[in-house]
């Protein structure tokens, strides 16, 4: 079996709880990102980093421990997670606390991609190039407005999916596979650290070329940096968000 070296980094949005989470083992690296507008009615008794850090504990035991496919091991995660908290909380409130899903598992000679909302995974390929593999619904949702992503969250009509109350989502994530053969390193990102590629003009070579060779912390820096110099309202969303990188490296 191929075992991935890894380093990570992850800081919070600054003065913010960070709400990202990061699970590996000798095979696998998760990502999770709580995708929940703060300040919106979940009808949930728990947070988002609570759901968050639940499910990374979910899917840790799951990838320790079985061989499904990435998106089984997903849905039951997210199963199991509605009836921990359902008896307490309302299941039918599209604001339930939620988590975006970006996950790698090195298995039978092949790199293994999943990808739910707009976390990536980016892979640097032997050749020099670069695949990434993200789910980017909600960046083509047809308005921005709390209301109107409330309505898009967890549909197939024009919106987007996410963890959250319904196991199906899992059904709907972008999915990738790699020979471990042609693969150098890979990125498992949160989407606050993918915004020098997705904001900032860099290419994806030019990013896992840094991250590489100067590694998660370097990449979390120069996008505070960029963050800092960026003229409030240039770009829709959040001007900092929390930001979780993972550089995994294979070991055949």
């Amino acid at each position: 079996m191929a075992n991935l070296e890894i380093i990570h980094a992850t800081a919070p949005t600054p003065g913010g709880v960070n709400e990202d989470a990061i699970v590996t083992g000798p095979a696998f690296a998760v990502v999770l990102d709580g995708a929940t507008a703060t300040g919106a009615p979940t009808g949930c008794v728990h947070s988002v980093a609570w759901y968050v850090r639940q499910l990374a504990a979910q899917l840790s035991c799951a990838l320790l421990t079985s061989d499904e496919e990435l998106r089984e091991i997903l849905r039951e995660a997210i199963r199991a997670l509605v009836v921990e908290h359902g008896r307490t909380c309302d299941m039918s409130n599209p604001d339930s606390p939620s988590s975006t899903v970006a996950m790698v598992r090195a298995r039978n000679g092949v790199l293994e991609i999943l990808s739910l909302a707009d976390s990536p995974v980016a892979v640097q390929r032997t050749d020099g190039s670069v695949q990434v593999v993200v789910d980017d619904r909600t960046s083509h949702l047809a308005s921005y407005t709390r209301d109107a992503v409330r309505g898009f969250r967890n549909s197939d009509a024009g919106g987007f999916w996410v963890a959250s109350t319904k196991p199906e989502a899992a059904d709907r994530a972008v999915i990738a596979s790699v020979p471990l053969a042609e693969v150098n390193a890979v990125a498992v990102l949160s989407d606050g650290a993918s915004r020098l590629p997705e904001r900032y003009g860099w290419t994806w070579n030019r990013f896992m070329a840094a991250l590489v060779s100067d590694g998660p912390t370097h990449i979390i820096d120069i996008t505070r940096a960029a963050e800092a110099a960026t003229e409030a309202g240039a770009f829709r969303g959040k001007p900092h968000d929390d930001a979780t990188a993972v550089l995994c490296t294979i070991r055949l």
